[in-house]
């Protein structure tokens, strides 16, 4: 009986070993998971070599919808994480530029075809950069007891520096703190708040705690007359 089975098992061995070697990869090539599948993914995009001296002064800018299609295994393990859309800025100077986002701006892993890139355009405006430093302008609010007053309002430190592109950052008057609720306050209150600097696109270098100092004092009465 073992000599049977022996002789059945190495007779023709490695045409029996290359006939399942062609079944395996007949049946992987046929498999379901193989079958082509299609995909879109949002990413955001993704700017390469920006010009140090410069900023993208676009109020808002898309993301980019990729369609894919790959074998329905590598779709449906694909993340957004995996695909990336470059705009190469290296030469972008101040002005507004037209950039072409096709296929060839996208990178990800083989075996996956990109299919459509929304949008095929990416408009942009630049500026450059500028930093400077500007008031810091603080705001008190609340009720105060009959006969008091906000006398004096000192605020630490009195200015903070910002960065962004140019012509947001020449319109910015100040900064202002968060609102202080000043009530009950009778004669001195110190409160730490934060400022914030409406543009957008301006950013605070280094954000820091502002200490709102209140100083109360009596108010004047009104005279009347008969």
């Amino acid at each position: 009986m073992m000599s049977f089975l022996r002789r059945w098992v190495l007779h023709n061995f490695w045409l029996k070993i290359l006939s399942l070697v062609l079944a395996t990869g007949l049946w992987w090539w046929i498999s379901p998971d193989q079958e082509p599948a299609e995909v879109a993914v949002r990413v955001p995009i993704e700017f390469q070599h920006v010009p140090p001296y410069l900023e993208i002064s676009s109020v808002t800018i898309p993301d980019a919808q990729i369609r894919v299609r790959g074998p329905e295994r590598l779709i449906r393990e694909l993340r957004s994480g995996d695909i990336h859309a470059e705009l190469e800025l290296g030469d972008a100077k101040p002005g507004e530029r037209t950039f072409d986002l096709t296929a060839q701006q996208i990178r990800l892993q083989r075996n996956l075809v990109v299919v459509q890139v929304v949008p095929g355009q990416v408009h942009l405006s630049f500026d450059t950069r500028l930093t400077r430093e500007v008031k810091i302008r603080p705001r008190v609010i609340g009720d105060f007891a009959a006969g008091e007053q906000i006398g004096k309002v000192l605020v630490d430190p009195e200015s903070i520096t910002i960065t962004g592109p140019r012509h947001h950052v020449e319109l910015v008057d100040a900064a202002t703190t968060d609102p202080v609720d000043a009530s009950g306050s009778r004669t001195q209150a110190t409160f730490v708040t934060n400022v914030y600097v409406p543009d957008a696109l301006v950013q605070v270098v280094e954000p820091v705690p502002v200490r709102v100092t209140v100083m109360m004092e009596k108010s004047t009465p009104t005279a009347t007359g008969h």
